[in-house]
């Protein structure tokens, strides 16, 4: 079993929509291992890694500006 994301917000979107990391790998076009290094903090997103991956969980509003949220 995977880990749960490191952001409260992303594990609170993931857990609602019932998706599982290889499910949101498909929407976005990454393989499951990027999804999980990325929802984990393992690996910073680029801005398209991360507005797809906010579109397939349904975020709509934007990250913290905090250190942990930053990306490439």
């Amino acid at each position: 079993m995977a880990p749960d994301p490191q952001c409260t917000a992303l594990a609170a979107a993931k857990a609602k929509s019932g998706l599982s990391y290889g499910a949101i790998a498909a929407k976005i076009g990454k393989s499951e291992q990027d999804v999980v290094n990325i929802c984990t903090g393992a690996q910073r997103p680029t801005s398209d890694e991360f507005n797809a991956l906010a579109k397939a969980l349904g975020i709509h509003s934007p990250p913290p500006a905090d250190s942990a949220h930053v990306t490439k």
